[in-house]
């Protein structure tokens, strides 16, 4: 148990510590350029047993077990050393997918507002928690927030995974005092299709069209053969088309709330 406690001891402060511009672990040259810390490697020996899940109480195990899928969270905080994030997209692997499938459509619309992509692949409500208490974010000062987290709770009750996406929402309005959380709904999937569109029909109660918006993205996803609108051929994740409907449908939101960034005027030569 002592390992696994200096284990744990020390991904903290590799988390921690590129926040503060100080290296955790030995890394190579390149991330080291960057000011990126490393997790440390995957320990060796028998894995942690993941706990049950509980929706609302964070968790680090999966982080324990392989510390290295924290790496790209690492390096999208690290980039915003010493400048705020305008807008903070919170969620998992379709939060992540924004720079896979979805990169033409972030940097389009959304790497110029100054967004923090903070996903992580496979996460559900109580791994978000940990991070987001124990990544460097407060400091970051976003004005708005899109959430879009649950689909890996398929161990939970729809009342459960509700609870957890309630915590989320809570701990962001703790963290930044006057954002607006733009609420999304868990997409369609064929994993467990049902016990989301029934935790969708709790989450959706915590919108007050104040602080709060809730974005319904299944009545823009309908089925298509054997999948639904948007989605990849795993069911599951959106393809690029996907990524551009959930833009369409987020930019009015945002748009309230964070003037889109005026681009120049290009210049012309006069003629002399």
């Amino acid at each position: 148990m002592n390992r696994y406690l200096s284990i744990a001891a020390a991904l903290c402060f590799s988390v921690a510590a590129f926040g503060q511009g100080v290296p955790a672990v030995q890394a190579p040259a390149t991330a080291a350029a960057n000011n990126v810390a490393i997790p440390p490697p995957t320990p060796p020996g028998p894995k942690l047993v993941e706990p049950p899940p509980v929706t609302t109480v964070p968790d680090l195990t999966r982080y324990l077990n392989d510390p290295v899928m924290l790496l790209f969270c690492t390096e999208q905080v690290a980039q915003f050393n010493g400048r705020d994030a305008d807008m903070i997209f919170i969620g998992d692997s379709i939060t992540r997918n924004w720079l896979g499938p979805g990169k033409a459509v972030w940097d389009a619309n959304w790497a110029p507002r100054n967004a923090l992509d903070f996903g992580i692949g496979g996460d559900q409500t109580q791994h978000v928690l940990w991070r987001m208490e124990n990544y460097p974010i407060a400091r970051l000062h976003p004005k708005v927030a899109v959430v879009l987290i649950g689909t890996n709770n398929t161990h939970n009750s729809p009342q459960e995974i509700a609870a957890g996406v309630k915590a989320i929402l809570d701990k962001t309005q703790a963290m930044y005092p006057g954002i607006k959380i733009i609420l999304n709904s868990i997409m369609p999937n064929k994993r467990a299709n049902d016990l989301m569109m029934s935790a969708n029909a709790i989450i959706r109660t915590y919108a007050d069209d104040k602080t709060i918006f809730y974005l319904d993205l299944v009545p823009l996803m309908p089925p298509v053969g054997d999948n639904w609108k948007g989605l990849s051929a795993d069911h599951l994740h959106p393809d690029a088309s996907g990524y551009q409907l959930w833009t369409d449908a987020l930019l009015p939101l945002v748009n309230r709330f964070l003037p889109a960034p005026v681009t120049p005027a290009p210049v012309t030569a006069t003629q002399p």
